[in-house]
């Protein structure tokens, strides 16, 4: 009986984790992403990528500092290479949220490993920008933005680099219409 309940806990354990919401909703304008660049073109300054990318299609990923390890950066490096496919002005911007002053640490160490095309990796001191509803339980938010409206946001708890083909499925299919 104690088996029992114990793969009753764990179970629910893992339904809640799985129920995770994270992101603003479809249909929504973007609001500000404030943030610092660590690595790509805008090094070094504080910007805005909301006005900086207005219409053109990106993807947003907010990357919980704490939770990153292995299995997100794969997926970021899948992201970055299949981007490009689904439009040649298509993007991404990974800000890491959580502690910025530590992230920023981290990126610039890591930064000669990281090797991203189409991908600027950023920091923002908090749980994420106002509006945007990050929620700090999900490893990484992916938020899919066309025009500068959300098509969908993607709350990963747990993720692999086959993640990245939902995500760009719904660039993909929004850049169609």
């Amino acid at each position: 009986m104690k088996a029992f309940s114990m793969l009753v806990l764990l179970t629910a354990a893992a339904a809640c984790q799985a129920d995770v919401e994270s992101g603003p909703k479809a249909g929504e304008k973007v609001g500000e992403v404030k943030v610092t660049v660590v690595v790509g073109e805008k090094e070094g300054k504080e910007i805005d990528f909301a006005a900086e990318r207005k219409d053109e299609p990106t993807v947003y990923l907010f990357v919980n500092a704490e939770k990153f390890g292995r299995p997100a950066f794969r997926f970021l490096k899948k992201l970055d290479e299949k981007i490009g496919d689904a439009a040649d002005k298509a993007e991404v911007v990974a800000v890491w949220v959580g502690d910025a002053a530590k992230s920023k640490e981290y990126l610039e160490r890591a930064k000669g490993s990281l090797k991203f095309g189409k991908t600027a990796l950023t920091v923002f001191d908090g749980v994420g920008p106002n509006g945007w509803g990050i929620n700090a339980d999900a490893h990484v938010t992916a938020v899919v933005v066309v025009k500068g409206k959300v098509v969908k946001s993607f709350a990963f708890v747990s993720l692999n680099e086959k993640d990245e083909e939902a995500v760009t499925a719904e660039l993909t299919k929004a850049i169609k219409k």
